[in-house]
Formats: C-alpha cells, sequence, structure tokens
C-alpha cells in the first residue's frame, strides 16, 4: 500500500530577524522521509508564498507543456513566474528555511508566517492577511455549499 503525502494544518511560527522559520514539524518528515526539498515561490494569485516537493512542479511543468503552445506568451509567462521565481529550501538543523527578502516581501511577512497546508502543497501567509482570506473562504464556501462529483458523474 502506498503511503500518502499531504501538507497538512495551520501552524504559526515565528520569522527571525534573518527571515529563518521553521518548517512545521510534519512537513519537515515528509520532506526527510521521501528524501526530497521543499520548494517556494511568490503565488501567482494571493499575496502569500506557495511551497510544494519539487516533484510537484514536475508535475506542473508537464501540465503547462502539455497545455500550451510550446512558444506561446502564456506558457512564457507561466513558466517565468513559477520557474523563474522558485527556489529549493533545505531547512537546517533547527528545522528552519531562510526565505528570501523578495519572497517575504511578496507575502507581507516579518516576524510571523502562516503554514497553511493545501494537500499536495503549502502556503505561507502573513497572519492578518490570511485571517481575512480565511473568513472570506469560508464565506464563500458557506454560501455557495460546494459538491463534489463523482469519478462517473460528468463534469
Amino acid at each position: 500500500m502506498r503511503k500518502v503525502f499531504l501538507f497538512m494544518d495551520t501552524t504559526v511560527n515565528k520569522v527571525d530577524a534573518k527571515g529563518r522559520v521553521s518548517l512545521p514539524a510534519d512537513y519537515r518528515a515528509m520532506v526527510k522521509e521521501l528524501n526530497s526539498e521543499i520548494v517556494c515561490y511568490r503565488s501567482l494569485t494571493s499575496p502569500c508564498i506557495e511551497g510544494c516537493l519539487e516533484d510537484l512542479l514536475d508535475k506542473l511543468a508537464k501540465e503547462i507543456e502539455d497545455s500550451t503552445d510550446f512558444f506561446s506568451e502564456t506558457q512564457d509567462n507561466l513558466t517565468n513566474l513559477i520557474f523563474g521565481d522558485a527556489k529549493r529550501y533545505t531547512f537546517d538543523s533547527t528545522g528552519r528555511i531562510n526565505l528570501s527578502e523578495k519572497l517575504l516581501k511578496h507575502a507581507e511577512i516579518t516576524d510571523t508566517a502562516v503554514f497553511v497546508g493545501k494537500g499536495r502543497k503549502f502556503q505561507i501567509w502573513n497572519l492578518e492577511n490570511w485571517e481575512k482570506e480565511e473568513a472570506r473562504i469560508r464565506a464563500e464556501v458557506m454560501k455557495n455549499r460546494p459538491v463534489l462529483r463523482k469519478d462517473n458523474e460528468a463534469k
């Protein structure tokens, strides 16, 4: 049976003056068990940092290549913004990563970072921005009551 690895939970951690922040313990354990690295880049849609394991970025690269013309402006824009911005992060002996100034500025993170698990990826938010975003998301979900389709139902 294949073990499933998902980024879960919401964790608030302190960021030191050098931009170092501890990865949540279960994130570190997953990265270590998979012998992988964390990759982070600026979100294209929100004022936060996106993070994932490198294999998810490989899947994304394939999807972008398969769904867009190789020389298209769309492919250029997506790959420039995602892969041109992405960086591998290894954690130190205390479990911290050193986020770049560019990432911290984009997410408006100063002394506190909120790690939000999103399954195969995670986000890192400024605490106040995350609280507003979470309230917005909850209101939207409560209003629209999403329905999940079964695999055999038409999409």
